[in-house]
């Protein structure tokens, strides 16, 4: 059975704006319980954007995910992968500006890992961006799944997938 590997803004956006930590117990008790019965993952990258901020979030995220709920991208096949996004993002230096590029290659940043290791595990990215291909000043993750194959939905077609309700 595939995963769901979630993207840094699967958490974020929901906490800042609909399901905020302090009042939509159900969304979270639901996101640890899926968690739990391993239907959803993610990876170290992620981690470490939400812990940059610091925030009740983090903390959220320490006492609710087990460490090995976020997988390393530091294997090779992974490694692999990455360079071949890292080849396309290059490749695509006549339409996206290079800031955009650089901002999407960033050693730290999730995005282009997030792809990789998905097309090294054929599981499903569950991110809340939009596909935008005529968009010059950042790489969508929809785009590079939609160029390289790799399979990805939003939290509530995820949720619909899953028969969650709240």
């Amino acid at each position: 059975m595939p995963f769901y590997v979630v993207d840094t803004n699967f958490f974020i956006e929901a906490h800042r704006s609909h399901y905020p930590l302090d009042i939509a117990h159900s969304f979270w008790n639901t996101v640890k319980q899926l968690a739990d019965d391993e239907k959803i993952i993610s990876i170290d990258k992620v981690r470490d954007e939400i812990f940059e901020n610091e925030d009740e979030l983090t903390d959220w995220v320490k006492k609710n995910l087990p460490e090995s709920f976020f997988k390393s991208t530091g294997e090779d096949p992974v490694l692999e992968e990455y360079r071949k996004v890292a080849k396309w993002a290059e490749s695509r230096s006549g339409h996206y500006k290079r800031k955009a590029i650089d901002e999407f290659l960033e050693y730290k940043r999730a995005d282009a890992w997030i792809v990789a290791y998905c097309l090294v595990t054929n599981d499903e990215i569950v991110t809340q961006e939009v596909s935008d291909p005529k968009r010059k000043n950042k790489i969508k993750i929809p785009d590079v799944c939609i160029a390289l194959g790799a399979s990805y939905l939003n939290m509530m077609q995820l949720f619909r997938k899953l028969s969650v309700s709240f």
